[in-house]
């Protein structure tokens, strides 16, 4: 018998409908000498700390003490819930793996785990903690859950160690993300007794969107002057802006320039028609089609990501966390089938064969997203999958349409005498083509009929324009930045981003060497996720399709930033480069997890320098000094410092974070010994603006002191 463990129930029907003729037992399905049974996607979770090295007192108490952790060998256990404790329905699952994995008549074990590294090392780790590794193993590829793609896939298992790369990817990933996340959560949360969730990847995602944010709220519009002209020539307006650009102050020398100009006169040097195609998008990876979703339909990822899942388990989408907008050169049969049941929707569609569609050099593990054979009967699906799966299929069409769009586009050049060229492009299309089936690039952009030598009506005047803010990341911005964080010049690629959209053939070799090379933020598989938990953190709010700041975000990175720890773009992606060299083979799990152990114990072993004043938070259970009102210790508590005779009455307190900023041990102590602190920066206003202030004590009370009048820290 073949033993088949599925990553999910779902999966394992899809299977047993391939097979055919199967019937269920239990947790498994038999027949056809085949055994199919299940995970619940993530069955086995990496253990706590205290499973390593238990707290002092015993307790699962947060502690200074057992942190940081570095384990020899990495425990895991039964995913349990948030009572702590493991659902029954798991263990149960698991055993009758178990059982099944060591049945006398089962000589192979297959792993069917999503075809990535998650879905490779949930699957491993069933076989393993089933003691079951010595039994062959073989792995089931599916790019789709159809029932004719799970037929072919079973003809043609591969040995499991062809896929030893993934899961040590898939394993380093996990423990490093663990290492990261409750050495540091620990750390941060003791430290400023907020709980903070620091991870390897989140924490630069806020860091980008506070960043951003930061920016737009300190920005100071400046005022400036551009030469521009807007006048009629041949009965039609000829408008013209000048690259110069003049500072508010400087009103006459833009008058002087502008002078300059109409005294040169114009006149057009240079026409240029053609008559051309206008080649569609490419095929969608996961990242580009939440940017359409996002930007057309407001979609957040989650959900996007949740639909166009449910749609693949259903077997009408391709495995859908691809990085990738190309295609296979060994799927060109399979794409010429899927076009015939196309062609018979009624779309003028026909194969085509050329590299901007078939490209293995631009292919990781998936190719793009694309509907199957199986077209699905729009009846049965909701307004949003229909939304989805027709984004995807209209797409499609586009790419193989039958019908090519035709397009005249014009560029006139006017020159002002030797002053400065201008350059007008438009483009009208002749003949729609895919543009009927998919969303039109561009609208009809017709020029003044122009020819060359005609003179040019002008007159340049001074406009006064500002200076604009940075924009709100977006889901399609913010996405780009994730896949890329170092283009030099983000505006300038962006567009050059969504010309490639729009159809114009560009060279991406660049953007996909980045993208193998690990210099990116998050996965396609994982990215959403982490957005996600960062929104339910409250570290980030999502409106419509605008992400911005929220005040546990800006908390979150201005503690991290005062305690010293650097989780920026350059660590994360140092560390994503390393997964890239274990997926390649270069590195073992070992050599990922030794850079990632030398990070983190760098933030614990930083030795003390003059502005531990304003990083040292110190941990709960501190003292700090003397209370004012009764003489008891002051001690550090889960919100601030606060009184150790409480239980006797006495209600002397602060909070630690007063107008967004931590108040540390050091300035506590200050506080109590002296009556007042140095001169802290960082406090915020309600308006957000930044000030410097001394807090002092006043009656039992923290108010602050600006040398002027005292002003209650906390109202």
């Amino acid at each position: 018998m073949i033993l088949i463990i599925a990553e999910k129930p779902s999966l394992a029907r899809n299977i047993v409908a391939g097979i055919g003729e199967m019937r269920k037992v239990g947790g498994y399905y038999e027949g056809q000498g085949y055994i199919v049974t299940w995970a619940f996607g993530h069955l086995f979770a990496l253990c706590d700390i205290e499973a390593y090295s238990p707290a002092p007192d015993g307790s699962t108490r947060w502690t200074m003490a057992n942190i940081p952790c570095f384990p020899k060998k990495y425990q895991f256990e039964l995913r349990r819930g948030t009572d702590k404790k493991v659902d029954p329905g798991v263990e149960k699952q698991f055993e009758t793996i178990r059982s099944l994995c060591h049945r006398e008549d089962v000589e192979m074990i297959v792993n069917a785990g999503d075809a990535d590294r998650e879905g490779e090392i949930i699957i491993r780790l069933c076989v393993r903690q089933a003691e079951a590794e010595g039994k062959p193993q073989y792995r089931l590829w599916l790019p789709d859950q159809t029932p004719q793609t799970v037929r072919s896939a079973l003809a043609s298992l591969k040995p499991a160690a062809e896929c030893d790369n993934l899961a040590n990817e898939g394993y380093a990933r996990t423990l490093i993300d663990w290492l990261y996340g409750v050495n540091l959560t620990r750390y941060a949360t003791l430290k400023t007794g907020h709980f903070l969730r620091v991870g390897r990847v989140i924490v630069p995602i806020v860091k980008a969107i506070y960043d951003r944010d930061m920016a737009i709220r300190n920005f100071k519009p400046e005022p400036y002057f551009a030469p521009v002209s807007r006048a009629e020539t041949n009965g039609e307006v000829v408008e013209l802006t000048s690259k110069q650009r003049f500072s508010g102050d400087d009103l006459r020398a833009a008058e002087a320039l502008c002078a300059k100009y109409n005294a040169a006169g114009a006149v057009v040097t240079e026409v240029k028609r053609k008559k051309d195609k206008l080649a569609p998008g490419k095929l969608y990876s996961l990242s580009k089609l939440q940017n359409v979703l996002g930007k057309t339909c407001k979609m957040p990822m989650d959900k996007s990501l949740e639909i166009v899942q449910r749609l693949y388990e259903r077997g009408y989408l391709t495995y859908p966390r691809t990085n990738s907008e190309y295609l296979a050169t060994a799927e060109k049969d399979k794409i010429k089938e899927i076009l015939a049941g196309v062609a018979k929707l009624g779309y003028p569609v026909a194969f085509r064969d050329d590299k901007t569609v078939f490209d293995d050099s631009k292919i990781e593990s998936h190719s793009a997203l694309t509907p199957t054979y199986k077209i699905p009967d729009k009846s049965q699906l909701t307004p949003e999958e229909a939304q989805v799966y027709g984004t995807v299929m209209r797409r499609f069409v586009a790419v193989f349409c039958a019908e090519p769009c035709r397009v005249e586009k014009t560029e006139i050049t006017i020159s002002v005498g030797d002053l400065e060229q201008f350059t007008l492009k438009g483009t009208v299309i002749l003949e729609p083509g895919w543009t009927k089936y998919d969303t039109a690039p561009r609208k009809d952009k017709i020029l003044p009929k122009l020819n060359r030598g005609d003179a040019v009506n002008i007159d340049f005047k001074p406009v006064e324009k500002e200076t604009s803010p940075p924009k709100h990341y977006t889901i399609e911005t913010l996405n780009n930045y994730l896949k890329n964080p170092f283009r030099e010049d983000k505006a300038a690629l962006d567009k050059a981003a969504e010309e490639r959209e729009e159809g114009d053939e560009a060279d991406d070799t660049a953007e996909y060497r980045a993208i193998f090379e690990g210099l990116e933020l998050g996965t396609e598989a994982t990215r959403t996720g982490i957005i996600e938990n960062a929104i339910k953190s409250k570290y980030i709010a999502l409106k419509k399709d605008v992400y911005t700041i929220l005040p546990d975000g800006e908390f979150l990175i201005e503690s991290l930033a005062r305690m010293g720890i650097s989780m920026d773009k350059y660590k994360t992606v140092e560390l994503g480069r390393a997964l890239k060299r274990i997926y390649r083979g270069e590195w073992g799990v070992k050599a990922g997890l030794y850079l990632a152990e030398q990070e983190i114990a760098a933030v614990f072993n930083r030795t003390a320098q003059p502005s531990a004043l304003d990083t040292d938070d110190g941990v709960i259970g501190d003292a700090v000094g003397s209370c004012p009102l009764c003489g008891r210790e002051v001690r550090r508590t889960k919100f601030g410092y606060g009184c150790s005779g409480y239980t006797e009455g006495c209600k002397f307190g602060f909070h630690n974070v007063i107008c967004g900023r931590t108040v540390s041990l050091v300035h506590a102590s200050q506080l109590l010994t002296e009556g007042r602190t140095a001169k802290i920066s960082g406090f915020k206003s309600k308006s957000g603006k930044l000030f410097d202030a001394v807090l002092v004590l006043q009656d039992g009370k923290v108010v602050f002191d600006f040398g002027r009048p005292t002003a209650p820290a906390e109202p």
